[in-house]
C-alpha cells in the first residue's frame, strides 16, 4: 500500500532519524516525563504474601496476569516506591533484550518492577501508547546499538535512556498514530499467528507421517500381527520387534573423560550433543580433534553411515554420520555402529515417537534430561527386511522434504510479515508516512497487512 507524505519536512538534527514533518518536536525523552525514569528492585526477597513485581520474562506474551507474577515483601516494595507503577505508566525493559515496552492497565496498577525494568511516567502532552511505539522502531534499536557496544549483557543506563532524541507530534497526532499502529500490527500479527499454526501443523503432520510409515509400513493392506509390546501394538506380520543391540553391531559413549583435552585448532569434525539436530549433523561448526588424537580413540571414531544421538539436553535425537565427518571423533553422544541396516530408516526410527517414547521412560536429571547407554541399547525397534527399509527411507526423505520446505515457506512468510511490521512502525512515529486520516478508517489498512503477505505462502 502506498501511504502519503506530510506536506512539509525539517531536518531532525539526530542522525538516525533524518528528516521529520516540520511541526513536530525532537527532545531527548526526558524532557517529556513527569520525572526521570529509575529501575526496579535490585535483589528481590520473595514473600507468597506480598506485592506482585513484574519481571521482564513476564513481558515476552503481552499484558501479563497479576496472578502470575512473582512476589516480594511490603517492607522492600515500600524501599522502592519509585517503582510501584500506576495506570498508564509506560514500563521499559532496559537490560539483555531491550525495547519491549508496556502501558500499564487497570490491572496492574500498584506492582512493582525488577531491575531489568525501567518506569517511565508520560508528561499530559505525551500518550503513553505513543511512547511503546517509539520503543518498538528502529530508530530506539540503532540508538540502543550505539550507546550499548561491548557489553557483554547489554544494559540500558537511564542517564542514556533519557537522553534518547525522538520525535513527538502533537498529542491528537500521537492518538491517531498509535490507533493506526495497533490495528494494523494486530492484523499482522494474526498473520503471523496463522503461519505459526500452520508450522505446528506441519511439524505434527511430519512427526505422525515417520511414526506411521516406520511402525505399519507403506502397505494398508499387508497382515499384521501382535509386536508382544503393549504401547507399540501390531506391527506387519513379516517384520522382527528387536532392541537395538540386536540390530547394530556396536553402540557405545563417546569420548567422556576429559574431551576438551583433544581440542584442536584444526583437524577432524569433533562432534558433540549441540552440533547433532534431527537428522543433521552441523560439522562445519563444530569442534576439531587432530587426525592423531582421533585415531588413538579409535572406539569412537567416526565413519560414514554410522549414527549418533544426543544423550544430554534434546536426548534421543538422532542424525545419521556424513562422508565429512569420516575419520573424526565424538564427545558424550551414543554412536550406534552402521551394520546391515538401512542408517537412514533407523535414522528415521529414533527420531520417531517410538523410541522418543522409551527416551522419555528412561531418561533422568532435572537441570539437563539424559539417558544411560545401558537402557538406550534395550530400546524396541521395529524392523522390516532390508528392501522394505530402503523403500521406507526413500518415501519418508521425499515426505519430510516436501514438509520442511513448507515450512520454510511459512517461516519465509513470517519473517517477511515481522520485516513489513518493523517498517511500518519506524515509518509511522518518525513521520515518514502520514496516516492521520487513516486512523478511523477500518477499511484503509487491509492492504496493509495484505502487501506484506507473500503471495507463496
Amino acid at each position: 500500500m502506498s501511504f502519503p507524505r506530510y506536506p512539509e519536512y525539517k531536518d531532525s538534527g539526530v542522525a538516525w532519524l533524518g528528516e521529520v514533518p516540520s511541526h513536530w518536536t525532537i527532545c531527548g525523552t526526558g524532557h517529556r516525563l513527569q520525572s526521570p525514569p529509575c529501575y526496579g528492585v535490585l535483589v528481590p526477597d520473595f514473600d507468597p504474601d506480598g506485592v506482585p513485581m513484574l519481571k521482564i520474562m513476564d513481558l515476552a506474551n503481552g499484558t501479563p496476569d497479576r496472578s502470575a507474577l512473582a512476589t516480594i515483601s511490603e517492607r522492600l516494595s515500600d524501599e522502592f516506591q519509585r517503582t510501584i507503577v500506576r495506570r498508564g505508566d509506560v514500563v521499559l525493559s532496559v537490560v539483555g533484550t531491550i525495547g519491549t515496552a508496556l502501558v500499564i492497565p487497570e490491572a496492574l496498577d500498584g506492582i512493582n518492577l525488577s531491575r531489568a525494568l525501567a518506569r517511565l511516567l508520560p508528561n499530559v502532552d505525551l500518550l503513553p501508547q505513543w511512547l511503546v511505539w517509539v520503543f518498538s522502531s528502529d530508530n530506539f534499536t540503532r540508538f540502543v546499538d550505539l550507546v550499548c557496544v561491548g557489553s557483554a549483557q547489554r544494559v540500558l543506563n537511564m542517564d542514556d535512556l533519557r537522553s534518547f532524541r525522538a520525535p513527538f507530534p502533537p498529542i491528537e497526532e500521537q492518538t491517531a498514530i498509535a490507533t493506526f499502529l495497533d490495528r494494523e500490527t494486530a492484523k499482522i500479527d494474526a498473520l503471523v499467528a496463522e503461519q505459526e499454526k500452520l508450522i505446528a501443523l506441519l511439524q505434527e503432520k511430519r512427526q505422525a507421517v515417520i511414526s506411521h510409515a516406520v511402525t505399519k509400513g507403506l502397505d494398508p493392506n499387508v497382515p499384521m500381527k501382535d509386536s508382544g509390546v503393549e504401547w507399540l501394538g501390531e506391527v506387519p506380520a513379516h517384520w522382527e520387534v528387536l532392541p537395538l543391540k540386536r540390530i547394530s553391531p556396536q553402540q557405545t559413549v563417546g569420548i567422556v573423560v576429559n574431551p576438551s583435552e583433544y581440542l584442536s585448532d584444526e583437524g577432524l569434525p569433533f562432534i558433540y550433543g549441540g552440533n547433532v539436530t534431527e537428522g543433521r549433523i552441523d560439522h562445519i561448526s563444530s569442534r576439531r580433534i587432530s587426525p592423531e588424537d582421533s585415531q588413538r580413540n579409535e572406539k569412537t571414531r567416526l565413519k560414514a553411515g554410522d549414527l549418533i544421538t544426543v544423550r544430554v539436553g534434546a536426548p534421543g535425537i538422532t542424525a545419521v554420520v556424513p562422508p565429512e565427518c569420516e575419520g573424526g571423533n565424538c564427545a558424550s553422544v551414543m554412536l550406534v555402529r552402521q551394520g546391515e541396516f538401512n542408517s537412514d530408516w533407523l535414522c528415521f526410527v529414533m527420531n520417531s515417537r517410538v523410541v522418543r517414547y522409551q527416551v522419555e521412560i528412561v531418561q533422568y536429571g532435572a537441570a539437563q534430561q539424559q539417558f544411560n547407554i545401558n537402557h538406550a541399547v534395550e530400546f524396541v525397534i521395529p524392523q522390516p527386511p532390508r528392501a522394505e527399509q530402503d523403500a521406507l527411507a526413500s518415501f519418508l526423505t521425499s515426505e519430510t522434504t516436501r514438509l520442511g520446505n513448507l515450512e520454510a515457506e511459512a517461516r519465509t512468510a513470517i519473517a517477511l510479515l515481522q520485516e513489513r511490521r518493523t517498517a511500518l512502525i519506524s515509518a509511522a512515529v518518525t513521520g515518514q508516512i502520514d496516516v492521520r486520516g487513516l486512523a478511523g478508517s477500518a477499511n484503509a489498512p487491509d492492504s496493509v497487512a495484505a502487501s506484506a503477505y507473500p503471495a507463496s505462502a
